[in-house]
C-alpha cells in the first residue's frame, strides 16, 4: 500500500486544478449539511446511549423510520434487537447503522426497492431481496475487476 505523502503527490496542485472540472464536483459541490454530524441520545431497553451520525445518514434513517411508521428511534431500537437476536457482532453500532443506510439506498439505486413510504420493509419478501443484492453486487465487482486499472504515480 502506498504511503500517505506518495499518494498526494499524485495529486495537482491548486493552481493546476483551477478551471477543470472533475467528478469529484458532484460531491465536492453537495450541501455542506449533509456531512455534518450530530449526537442524538435516545434509550435502548432503558438505557441511555448516544450515537453520533451525519445528517444524510439520520435523514436515511428517518426516511426508513416513517416508511415503516416508527419513530427513528423505534427504528434503531429495532435493528438493535434484531442485530443481536442474529448474533450480530455489534461492536460498532455507529458503523452498522451508516451501513444499513447505504444498503437501503443502493437497493433502491438497483431498482431492488421502490422509494414508496406506503410499502413497508417488513412487508418486503426478505430473501428474494437478498439475492437481488447479492447478484447487483456481483455484477458490479465484476464490472470493477474488467475496468479498474492500476494506479499510476505522476512525477
Amino acid at each position: 500500500m502506498a504511503s500517505t505523502s506518495r499518494i498526494f503527490k499524485t495529486v495537482p496542485s491548486v493552481a493546476d486544478r483551477k478551471g477543470i472540472i472533475t467528478v469529484c464536483n458532484l460531491f465536492i459541490q453537495a450541501d455542506e449539511a449533509l456531512w455534518k454530524s450530530h449526537t442524538k441520545s435516545l434509550r435502548v431497553d432503558g438505557v441511555v446511549t448516544s450515537i453520533r451520525l451525519e445528517d444524510f445518514f439520520w435523514q436515511t434513517l428517518d426516511e426508513i423510520a416513517v416508511r415503516d411508521q416508527m419513530t427513528t428511534t423505534s427504528l434503531i431500537t429495532k435493528l438493535y434487537h434484531e442485530a443481536m437476536d442474529a448474533e450480530h457482532d455489534l461492536g460498532n453500532f455507529t458503523s452498522f447503522l451508516r451501513v444499513c443506510c447505504a444498503r437501503y439506498l443502493s437497493l433502491m439505486a438497483d431498482r431492488a426497492l421502490e422509494r414508496d413510504e406506503g410499502v413497508s420493509l417488513e412487508a418486503i419478501d426478505h430473501q428474494a431481496m437478498l439475492r437481488s443484492e447479492e447478484k447487483a453486487m456481483n455484477v458490479r465487482k465484476r464490472a470493477y475487476q474488467i475496468t479498474q486499472t492500476p494506479n499510476k504515480t505522476v512525477n
